[in-house]
């Protein structure tokens, strides 16, 4: 039913591994990740990694490690987010420091979006984006997502913007 690698122009989303920790760690105890939760200390940063692959397990599919097809270098996170809490499906994006700016993301998360909706058959897909994370916003609306003002807060004590693609009438 779901797909360990999805295949893009310049990127290739796979599954990620315990090879991922180092570049996946730096990520998560950084400044970078403050749209996650973080920076994280090192256990943290270790057990919000085991989530992310043990999500797999779960549910036969999550966030793919993405990598750039010249290098195999992973540059991010991106896909399917959905924690047990979690109010309606996600599609979440982390992008690693050097790697923003270059298209990479919309390009992963259109993958993703689209996979949700033809592999996963999901009806609706949303993005929870903090409300000072600009960059975030701006990518949602690019890839035509809608501002949600009523849809349910996977965190009612820190409310965030949630953005909402439908399913498209064609798949």
């Amino acid at each position: 039913m779901t797909h360990d690698i999805l295949e893009t122009e310049r990127l290739i989303l796979r599954r990620p591994t315990g090879g991922d920790w180092d570049p996946v760690r730096d990520f998560f105890m950084s400044d970078r990740s403050v749209g996650v939760g973080g920076p994280f200390t090192l256990g943290k940063a270790w057990r919000q990694f085991a989530a992310e692959v043990g999500h797999w397990d779960i549910y036969g599919y999550g966030m793919w490690a993405v990598t750039t097809k010249d290098t195999g270098q992973i540059i991010g996170l991106i896909g399917p987010w959905t924690p047990a809490d979690w109010p309606e499906t996600e599609i979440g994006w982390s992008i690693f420091e050097g790697f923003e700016g270059k298209g990479y993301a919309a390009e992963a998360a259109r993958a993703a979006i689209d996979h949700a909706f033809e592999v996963l058959d999901w009806d609706t897909v949303v993005h929870y984006v903090g409300r000072d994370n600009t960059r975030s916003a701006a990518l949602a609306m690019h890839m035509g997502a809608v501002l949600d003002p009523d849809a349910p807060q996977p965190h009612p004590d820190a409310p965030c913007d949630i953005y909402r693609h439908t399913r498209p009438e064609a798949v």
